[in-house]
């Protein structure tokens, strides 16, 4: 088994306001679609590593108290982190060192609710 991880799904309720929050935070482009009667909308993949959507639909419903999904937040997540507030969220816990040999995390709350972290080693 390569990763442990092969799929999330960060659920919405607006599915454009989360997908111009993950836009403007992550500065990638997301890829519209669906599977059944779910709306998504995809990260970016090269279908070799993990990825996964915003996905709006019945049973979804966005919480700040479960799964804790971190992005990879470049060679140093301010800049990602610095975009949180600007797009709709709030940082709840700023970047802090976890150890030099792990680098840095941070946690925030996305526009629809839901609690994300990034990871960095810088």
């Amino acid at each position: 088994m390569e990763n442990v991880i092969s799929w999330f799904e960060i659920p919405a309720l607006d599915l454009r306001r989360a997908i111009t929050f993950y836009s403007k935070v992550l500065d990638i482009k997301l890829t519209e679609g669906g599977f059944g009667e779910d709306k998504m909308a995809f990260f970016p993949s090269d279908m070799k590593n993990v990825s996964g959507a915003i996905v709006k639909g019945k049973n979804r419903t966005p919480n700040a108290d479960g799964t804790l999904v971190y992005f990879n937040g470049g060679e140093d997540l301010n800049i990602p982190l610095a975009r949180v507030e600007e797009a709709g969220g709030k940082i709840i816990f700023p970047k802090t060192l976890i150890m030099l040999e792990a680098g840095y995390f941070a946690i925030f709350i996305d526009s629809e609710g839901n609690r994300v972290a990034f990871h960095s080693m810088k």
